[in-house]
């Protein structure tokens, strides 16, 4: 596994400048965000010479995408504002070879229509489900047609907010478009951080073939909590890097929740945990 990061936790004017901030910090992996150059995270349109120039910019910088992101409200109460994210995310996903990934990350959403990372006590309703799944069967409609994947995240203020509701929805759509992305982190409803191990546990078990990316951020607490940097948490990042290695996941450790000033010492953090684990490894 190798460290990466959200390219947008570095603000820069320009976006070289923002990839000349990531390589000082010895990382050659970024998930990324259009917000990087100066555009919505999910644009309306994309220009050609736009792509064309994020690609050679990474290309140049020894840089690579290994996802960018798509997130809108999948489950939000307007279907108007569904159908505009739809529409979004087809011209996203059009232009990702062009941009040189071929992963788009999603959220699956919430009743909440101010916030789409905003738990809603609907967001368990039937018709909460039915409406998330119509909006995912149309985006894998579309992943199918410009050969992406598509990594959602369970996350306990989405509709998909466990490992089992996670199982389900890929159960019902059975498209090879639709994966999965694990923020550990995320993970945890109110009163279940005492059962850290049993809960990562579970969702390995569940999920181990469907999981394309891992996101690298921790908790103080459990409930909406997964907003603290790698290390500075409760996070059992012992287990959870040991689980990851048990299923075969050689990607990149994306960190995010974090300030810049916070880089380096998460990236030392994940530095030790992953070289003790390999002179473990090894004797």
């Amino acid at each position: 596994m190798r460290i990466g990061i959200f390219a947008k936790t570095f603000v820069r004017p320009t976006l070289k400048e923002t990839l000349d901030a990531v390589t000082r910090h010895g990382i050659d992996c970024v998930q990324f965000n259009f917000t990087c150059v100066g555009m919505p995270s999910l644009p309306d349109r994309i220009d050609l010479a736009v792509a064309d120039r994020i690609r050679e910019q990474m290309e140049a910088s020894q840089i690579s995408m290994a996802a960018v992101s798509g997130t809108f409200n999948m489950a939000h109460p307007n279907p108007a504002v569904r159908r505009d994210g739809l529409k979004r995310l087809r011209e996203l996903a059009s232009n990702c070879r062009r941009l040189g990934t071929s992963v788009v990350t999603l959220c699956t959403g919430t009743r909440d229509p101010e916030n789409m990372w905003r738990r809603h006590p609907d967001n368990s309703s039937p018709q909460a489900w039915r409406d998330m799944l119509a909006t995912m069967d149309e985006a894998v409609k579309t992943a199918e047609e410009t050969k992406v994947t598509l990594a959602f995240e369970p996350e306990v203020s989405n509709i998909v907010d466990s490992a089992r509701k996670s199982r389900a929805l890929l159960d019902e759509v059975r498209s090879p478009r639709l994966k999965v992305v694990m923020d550990a982190a995320n993970l945890f409803h109110t009163g279940a951080l005492p059962r850290m191990r049993p809960v990562l546990d579970e969702a390995f078990e569940l999920l181990h073939n469907d999981i394309v990316l891992a996101h690298a951020k921790d908790l103080n607490r459990d409930g909406e909590a997964g907003h603290e940097a790698a290390g500075q948490g409760v996070l059992d990042y012992d287990h959870y890097l040991a689980l990851l290695r048990r299923i075969g996941y050689d990607g990149p450790l994306i960190l995010h929740g974090l300030t810049e000033i916070q880089v380096d010492a998460c990236i030392a953090f994940l530095h030790g945990k992953l070289d003790r684990r390999q002179e473990a490894k090894s004797c």
